[in-house]
């Protein structure tokens, strides 16, 4: 049964089990701050199962991409192991449990499978009492076959959350597989009885502290390895040989000129490159870059290791990115993202590829030496300072250092490392304490650490009356609360209420003036802080205000409708920025500011003329379509069926806010906007440029902001055309002609210098040396180019008709040499080109070429009349060399 077939059974069997058929969730977990990628299938169901949030059915079954890294090391190593596997799991949330579980896993796995019962067994948790009534006595499955596990085995866990016993399904393999010890059986680590499928009864929840509570409802939580099951089902000994992976390993091991299962440590690099790549493309596609922390560190690590095991098998040109459209072909049709986001992988990951094979041969080499001097001094650790200079300057992931050391019979102070990496750690936060020291950042929020979330009026309303809260002022390095505050005071108010947007999400805050009875004060800024809370920073411009004081708080309207154009216009943008790109493309930050916008997102490349201006086009043309703008709150699960556009790592509520705009864009936003598009105006972008590995980012104006730029460029044309004698609409054409006349007359130019030259040059024909043997001409000359020089040497070379010329010259701040040596010296065992490399040196440059011309170039200027001076020399040498062979 093929793999396709094994994941198509599973999900209809449970769609006439009334399951709820879910797609795979994403690799990066949603508000969960405990994983860094989705390991399990039931993580991304975790809410589900403790009731935080209500299931969209209480029977789902899906088939859930996952990524596992702990034994990372062991990948390759063992038939095993795996970093990407997909995992089969049907799911109860307080509607079915133990019973149907288990009865419904053995129908499956005998019915819908075609396993042997007699080839299969069950383990169930050693109190697990109810279990083993179901499976003896309604399954039938005999005493001698239903093993109980202690919490090691048959406890399932991961992290804090749902949790609880399990019992498992194992298929006897046969005696092929077996360790050959007596006592084998379920349990054994051979490869006799595997495991295919885990049935846990999640009846507790694991808290932070390490307590277990008991959930509110009993649910069950189940994975069957896809894999694993295909490995049983094709009658193939490992993973790596199931019908879709063995595709991949085949093809790598046809690049790399292998035939796996003739040389083990090739076949090991074959399967490490065969996972990898499969979790490098899948983690990509979700959207998750390279990086030096956190999940795209993980990525990174993945993909560095194939790099090396590449290496490893002669393959020393980027090579992983070429597979990406193997795989896409033999999985794009069960996960579609990875056909829409095929280029960006690819993309992603040569680029990734490449930067490392710039530093993994320095790295090797680096290690190669390390060792060599480890075993001068018969030492067996390498100290941690090594290992973290390899991470630090090569980019060499500690896991990958410690797999190629271990190769070489080495181990790593990896506490020494982790010390070296904390010191790093503490001077950049040293640094950053200081630079926020210095910028007058101290903690602005301890004054209101028992203040409740600041109630936000600004989406209905720009003027409020509010009453004051509090007054925070500074004092030295610290803030205080404060009564009363007087006309020239700059001070932090805080508010019961306002309509004040505080900056948060990429868009600035807002500013304006509080009014009150005798005096006002002007809002400068406005901060949000981490329970909520809005502070407004102002400066008293007339009377004094006290704790207590009835304000009327009021937003300069202006400056909002200025950011909430921008602020619309950046979901405009990034609708476009998807349509024209790909849907690889995600928001990665923003600025928000009522004088322009920045947008940052995922992309490897520069974009092109024509991308930018369709990008442009389809921006405007959502503008002048004058869509509705439509904010509303939602459940997030909600939102996210409708298709709303979630930001990665960014944590949301059961309940968020969606913005519409039309049937053009839909994205979660917390910030202010437009009532409909056409309020825009226009939207001019005025740059894209890279910001960083696989980031992009876009500079744009709206409104009169752009208005006032494009009347400016305006200005600009008519002045220029008026100083060319033409009309704007001509200038263009009027430049060309412009600069075809200018290239013409440089032409000339240059012909009548390189005739004046010329005449010199004949000059320089007395200037010959025969002392060296031969006729050697070795001078400076002026040239402005090497073209020039070129022409000179041959005007020189008819000349003289027998001899050595060597040229010379200074040209922008840089040395440019000509040699030539007539044909009958050639035959004579003189060269050109090696004679030039010799010369070139004196001058930290280098060239070389034929035996009868060679170029070449320098840096140092000072160095030429001592370059030239060694010519004859040279040639003497030369001549006697040839006469010696």
């Amino acid at each position: 049964m093929k793999s396709n077939e094994i994941r198509d059974v599973f999900l209809h069997f449970f769609k006439e089990k009334k399951h709820l058929i879910l797609p795979s969730f994403s690799l990066v977990p949603q508000n969960d701050p405990t994983l860094l990628l989705i390991g399990a299938g039931m993580a991304p169901l975790k809410p589900y199962f403790t009731g935080e949030k209500q299931p969209p059915s209480r029977r789902v079954a899906t088939c859930q991409k996952c990524v596992r890294t702990p034994d990372l090391e062991k990948v390759g190593l063992t038939a095993r192991h795996a970093t990407f596997f997909e995992m089969l799991g049907n799911f109860s949330f307080g509607d079915y449990f133990k019973e149907e579980a288990i009865v419904w896993a053995w129908e499956l796995m005998t019915q819908g499978y075609g396993f042997p019962e007699e080839r299969l067994y069950a383990s169930i948790y050693q109190d697990d009492d109810e279990s083993f009534v179901i499976w003896h006595n309604i399954i039938g499955l005999p005493e001698s076959k239903i093993f109980r596990l202690g919490k090691d085995d048959n406890f399932w866990e991961i992290g804090t959350g749902p949790c609880g016993p399990c019992s498992e399904i194992y298929f006897d393999r046969g005696p092929a597989y077996s360790c050959g010890r007596e006592n084998c059986t379920v349990g054994c680590d051979c490869d006799r009885y595997l495991e295919v499928w885990n049935l846990v009864f999640t009846q507790f929840n694991k808290e932070p502290d390490g307590s277990y509570t008991p959930l509110k409802q009993k649910n069950i939580d189940t994975g069957a390895g896809l894999e694993r099951l295909a490995v049983a089902l094709q009658g193939v000994s490992s993973l790596f040989e199931i019908d879709t992976v063995r595709l991949l390993l085949d093809y790598f091991a046809g690049e790399a000129g292998a035939l796996y299962g003739e040389d083990e440590k090739k076949d090991v690099s074959l399967r490490v490159i065969t996972d990898h790549l499969r979790s490098v493309t899948f983690m990509t596609a979700d959207g998750i870059m390279p990086a030096n922390e956190g999940r795209g560190y993980v990525l990174r690590r993945i993909l560095r290791r194939a790099v090396r095991h590449g290496k490893l098998l002669g393959l020393e040109a980027p090579f992983l990115y070429k597979a990406v459209p193997l795989l896409v072909e033999l999985m794009g049709d069960t996960y579609p993202e990875l056909v829409r986001n095929s280029a960006f992988i690819i993309g992603v990951t040569r680029r990734e590829e490449e930067r490392f094979r710039d530093t993994l041969g320095q790295g090797m080499e680096l290690l190669e030496k390390l060792a060599v001097s480890l075993r001068e001094k018969k030492m067996t650790v390498m100290p941690g300072k090594d290992a973290f200079k390899l991470y630090d300057t090569f980019g060499f992931p500690l896991d990958l250092t410690r797999e190629i050391m271990a190769e070489k019979g080495f181990i790593i102070d990896e506490d020494g490392f982790t010390e070296a990496l904390e010191e790093q750690r503490t001077r950049a936060r040293a640094a950053l304490a200081q630079a926020r020291e210095e910028g007058g950042n101290a903690d602005l929020w301890s004054p209101l650490m028992s203040v409740e979330e600041t109630p936000f009026l600004g989406y209905e309303t720009m003027e409020a009356a509010a009453r004051v809260l509090a007054i925070i002022s500074r004092e030295g390095d610290s803030f205080v609360r404060q009564e009363k505050s007087s006309g020239g005071d700059e001070v932090y108010i805080l508010l019961d209420r306002t309509p004040f947007y505080a900056e948060k999400g990429g868009q600035v805050g807002d500013t304006g003036e509080i009014h009150w009875d005798g005096g006002t004060a002007a809002v400068t800024a406005t901060l949000a802080g981490p329970g909520g809370e809005i502070l407004h920073r102002v400066t008293i411009k007339k009377g004094s205000i006290s704790q207590g004081a009835i304000v009327q708080a009021c937003v300069d309207r202006q400056r909002r409708q200025a950011v909430a154009r921008n602020h619309t216009a950046t979901h405009l943008l990034h609708k476009a920025l998807k349509e024209v790109l790909g849907d690889h493309v995600n928001q990665a930050g923003s600025l928000v500011a009522p004088e322009r916008l920045r947008f940052d997102f995922t992309h490897i490349a520069s974009l092109s003329t024509d991308e930018l201006s369709s990008i442009e086009a389809l921006v405007n043309d959502a503008v002048l379509r004058n869509y509705v703008v439509e904010p509303f709150v939602s459940s997030l699960q909600e939102a996210m069926q409708m298709g709303a556009v979630a930001l990665f790592d960014e944590k949301y509520g059961e309940k968020v806010r969606v913005v519409r705009v039309g049937d053009f864009s839909l994205e979660l936003c917390g910030g202010t906007h437009v009532a409909s598009t056409g309020e825009i105006g226009m939207v001019k972008i005025l740059h894209e440029g890279g910001v960083g590995t696989g980031l992009r980012r876009i500079e744009a104006l709206t409104g009169t902001g752009a208005y006032r730029y494009l009347c400016c460029n305006d200005q600009l044309l008519k002045e220029a055309a008026s100083l060319l004698k033409t009309t704007p609409d001509s200038l263009v054409p009027r430049l060309n002609e412009l600069l075809d006349s200018q290239k013409e007359l440089q032409r000339r130019v240059k012909n009548l210098q390189q005739q004046i030259g010329l005449a010199r040059v004949e000059s320089l024909l007395e200037h010959v040396d025969h002392t060296p043997g031969v006729p050697v001409l070795s001078v400076k000359v002026d040239a402005q180019d090497a073209e020039t020089l070129r022409v000179y040497l041959d005007k020189l070379r008819e000349g003289m008709k027998s001899g050595v010329i060597l040229l010379g010259s200074v040209t922008d701040g840089k040395v440019l040499f000509a040699a030539a040596v007539t044909d009958d010296l050639v035959k004579k065992g003189l060269h050109a080109g090696k004679l030039m490399a010799e010369v070139a040196r004196i001058t930290g440059g280098g060239g070389g070429g034929r035996p009868d011309m060679a170029q070449a170039g320098g840096k140092d200027t000072q160095k030429l009349n001592q370059a030239l001076a060694i010519v004859p020399e040279l040639v003497r040498a030369q001549q006697q060399a040839s006469k010696n062979n």
